[in-house]
């Protein structure tokens, strides 16, 4: 297992935000307990892993491969503050993207089968250093799959970069090399996380309601 970076880690007994205390779409007041990760918060600990992540791999060109779909808002924002590090400092890292999908919830729960229902042809990666970006880690095996599905194709090296790691009974244990925060057993969206599709244009992460749970089962 790899070393992992260190992280933000949120306590068990963290109650989060009074939704009144943000901007929220009027259409999700309903469906939310609380926000849990301010914006603002997560884009400070997105611009220090792009430099966590250029110390540790700025020697070589990265192929940085975008779990879709949730993984989208977060792999943007860390590619742009890599690319401000590349403009700015005297290290910079040759990047090119690529992108898979995969599927692994049903409702609230991680169904540990991995789906891959889009992405180009992964061969491509064979030979390359391989940096996946990830929105959560829930028990590990979907990721675990997926570099079991990646390591078939002989890339130079692959280290996993995830926005969140969830603090659950089920993990089978992996933890990635870089982490931005470690959160409780709650079933979070928002910043591009989804339930059943739901969520993504919400800018903080957030605690989902019953109520939320309810109006969006499949």
């Amino acid at each position: 297992m790899a070393t992992s970076s260190p992280c933000v880690v949120i306590g068990d007994h963290e109650k989060g935000y009074d939704l009144d205390l943000f901007c929220i779409p009027k259409h999700y007041v309903d469906d939310l307990e609380k926000v849990y990760i301010p914006h603002g918060l997560i884009m400070d600990r997105t611009e220090r892993l792009a430099r966590d992540i250029m110390k540790s791999m700025g020697e070589h060109h990265i192929v940085a491969l975008c779990v879709l779909k949730g993984g989208y808002k977060f792999f943007a924002d860390l590619l742009d503050y890599i690319k401000a590090l590349n403009r700015n400092s005297d290290k910079s890292i040759p990047m090119t993207v690529d992108f898979i999908r995969l599927k692994s919830y049903c409702n609230d729960e991680s169904t540990g089968e991995i789906k891959v229902i889009g992405g180009d042809d992964l061969s491509t990666l064979t030979g390359k250093n391989v940096l996946i970006v990830e929105d959560i880690i829930d028990t590990g095996k979907t990721m675990k799959t997926l570099l079991s599905l990646l390591k078939q194709y002989n890339p130079k090296m692959v280290k996993v970069v995830s926005l969140l790691v969830k603090r659950t009974p089920r993990s089978v244990g992996y933890r990635p090399d870089f982490v931005g925060f470690e959160v409780p057993d709650k079933f979070v969206v928002g910043y591009a996380l989804d339930y059943n599709e739901y969520f993504r244009d919400l800018n903080h992460i957030c605690v989902i309601s019953e109520t939320g749970k309810q109006k969006y089962k499949a």
